[in-house]
């Protein structure tokens, strides 16, 4: 055994992240190492995780720097929970696999969570290029739907006008018809085809007359009825395009808009999906490494003389209050 080695920081630093206690391991010169190694992968699942939670938050939020402090504070949140579950791992009691387990749940929570920013970075053009069709999608799909909401009043209305201008249309038939009897009545080329009959062209002249005056009456009546049914069909028009306009500016390239772009992405492309689900796996094994070396690396002198510093300190508290 070396005894008084002085650690660099950089060491010390490491044993600080495999949870080893500086003034045990520095004389375990074998331990040093593990916990040098253990310390570094502690170091990669805390960088990683702050990288991945800070380009998630990328998406999220605007400011680049709001995004950075989130992403560091989540990784943080990651580094204390793999030093807790680290620190519990106890191989020479019978309940230390219970943090790997543990870890394990958590490793595939956070590894499918934090696959998926990871690979919206790796797929950025062909996930905004999904993205846009899928807008598209949604863009048409909400017109069809605003057409649907108002297509029983846009019906109603049209129907209204439909009528009223055939009812306008057979006035104006008739109004026409009446007029060129009148006509062919008094220049002979129509009718009794003799000029001289004043009565009959006095008397088609008067049916011209009433038709013109009927035709104008029902165009008073009915004119404001088409208008309205215009002036209402425009509205509605308007109010669809509207709601189209806001609807469109709330489509955006979002976390979620970008992840529904994934899966679909997923679904249509076998060379995606495989690298997603490689992906998955080689997270889990990031976020789980720390405590999967700390479990299978073998037990050195620093666990033994941990337990019995414990224990003495244990009787010396035992012996000061008995």
């Amino acid at each position: 055994m070396q005894e008084n080695y002085l650690p660099n920081r950089r060491e010390q630093f490491l044993w600080w992240l495999s949870t080893a206690e500086t003034a045990l391991v520095k004389d375990a010169v074998v331990d040093r190492n593990r916990h040098s190694i253990v310390g570094m992968l502690v170091l990669g699942t805390w960088s990683f995780a702050t990288l991945a939670w800070a380009y998630f938050f990328s998406t999220v939020v605007s400011a680049w720097w709001i995004a950075l402090v989130l992403g560091v504070f989540m990784g943080g949140l990651i580094l204390f929970i793999d030093r807790a579950l680290i620190k519990g791992v106890q191989k020479s009691k019978s309940n230390g696999w219970k943090p790997l387990v543990f870890r394990l749940f958590l490793a595939l929570a956070i590894g499918l969570f934090m696959a998926q920013p990871a690979l919206l970075f790796l797929f950025e053009k062909e996930v905004k290029v999904q993205a846009s069709i899928d807008n598209e999608k949604r863009k048409k799909i909400k017109n069809t739907e605003l057409v649907k909401t108002h297509q029983d009043e846009k019906e109603q209305l049209l129907n209204q006008k439909t009528i009223a201008t055939a009812t306008l249309n057979q006035y104006y038939v008739e109004m026409v018809n009446t007029r060129n009897q009148f006509i062919a009545e008094t220049d002979g080329t129509g009718g009794s085809k003799k000029i001289g009959l004043k009565d009959i062209a006095l008397a088609k002249k008067a049916a011209a007359d009433k038709a013109a005056i009927d035709y104008q009456t029902i165009l008073e009546k009915l004119t404001p009825t088409i208008q309205y049914a215009d002036s209402a069909i425009q509205l509605i028009n308007i109010d669809i395009a509207k709601e189209q306009a806001s609807f469109n500016q709330l489509l955006n390239n979002g976390f979620i808009t970008q992840i529904e772009a994934l899966d679909h992405l997923i679904q249509q492309n076998k060379a995606v999906a495989f690298r997603y689900y490689l992906l998955v796996v080689l997270l889990l094994l990031i976020e789980i490494m720390p405590l999967l070396a700390k479990y299978l690396l073998p037990s050195g002198t620093y666990e033994i003389n941990a337990e019995l510093v414990e224990a003495e300190e244990i009787k010396l508290i035992k012996k000061t209050y008995s």
